[in-house]
């Protein structure tokens, strides 16, 4: 059940998009519609699960319930074993948060730190300049763009893979090494097995951004997933398990067909 006190607290504001052609976007502030929709990212629920993971009353669950589904943000099925019960599910795409309470003066954003490590560097690369500083900008805002980052990383993967695609797997893995160093992005090494590891030094996503105790690389991850889906010509995860803004000396990716 969720607590109480944490329900009352802030939550960052939630940003989804309505599915199909429509330019709408939806913002959601209530901590009571963003408990439930925390929980419909993951996982279908059935109303009275909903009532009970949030300890809210049934007639305030259905009233939130019945205004998300008029935003188009979820929508439901009945449940083929008992047509009374509904099962309700995200309907639109989450796209980012912004989160007010944590708007703060970092330093990995001011003018020294990117002199020093950025601009001063022997091989300064003005476009990593600016995408780092972009994304110090957003951490310091508190707003959270990781949904987008990632679509953008499947469509640059999709675009790219035709540049290194081998049949050869060494041969493929090899090309990926090669394209990344030669770009600037890092470097990759790559262990084969049952699990498919990538690891990356220098990454040029987060490399530089402060210490959130949270994985980072949503563009590399999204990148890293339509490359390899398109290689192996099945769905596949990426779940980044280390990260510089994790405290690592390195990002590591774990390929495995998606389950």
């Amino acid at each position: 059940m969720i607590d109480e006190d944490k329900t009352k607290k802030q939550r960052p504001i939630q940003i989804f998009s309505k599915q199909g052609d429509s330019l709408e976007v939806n913002v959601i502030k209530s901590p009571v519609k963003l408990t439930i929709l925390e929980m419909l990212k993951t996982n279908e629920m059935e109303f009275d699960e909903i009532v009970n993971n949030t300890g809210k009353s049934k007639s305030t669950i259905s009233v939130h319930l019945k205004s998300l589904r008029e935003q188009d943000i979820i929508s439901y099925r009945h449940d083929p074993d008992d047509n009374r019960k509904k099962i309700f599910y995200l309907n639109s795409r989450f796209l980012g948060a912004v989160n007010i309470s944590e708007s703060k003066e970092i330093a990995e954003k001011k003018k020294e730190f990117l002199i020093e490590n950025l601009i001063n560097s022997e091989d300064f690369d003005f476009s990593l300049l600016m995408f780092h500083t972009l994304r110090s900008t957003l951490i310091e805002e508190g707003v959270n763009i990781d949904p987008i980052l990632y679509e953008t990383g499947l469509s640059v993967g999709y675009a790219i893979f035709d540049l290194i695609k081998d049949e050869d797997f060494n041969v493929f893995s090899q090309n990926l090494i090669d394209f990344w160093d030669e770009k600037g992005l890092g470097k990759l090494s790559i262990d084969k097995g049952q699990v498919i590891k990538i690891n990356s030094l220098d990454c040029f996503e987060c490399s530089f951004l402060p210490k959130t105790g949270k994985p980072a690389c949503f563009f590399d991850g999204g990148v890293l997933e339509a490359i390899f889906a398109s290689y192996f010509k099945f769905p596949i995860d990426v779940v980044e398990v280390k990260c510089y803004t994790m405290g690592d000396e390195q990002c590591t990716f774990e390929i495995e067909p998606k389950k």
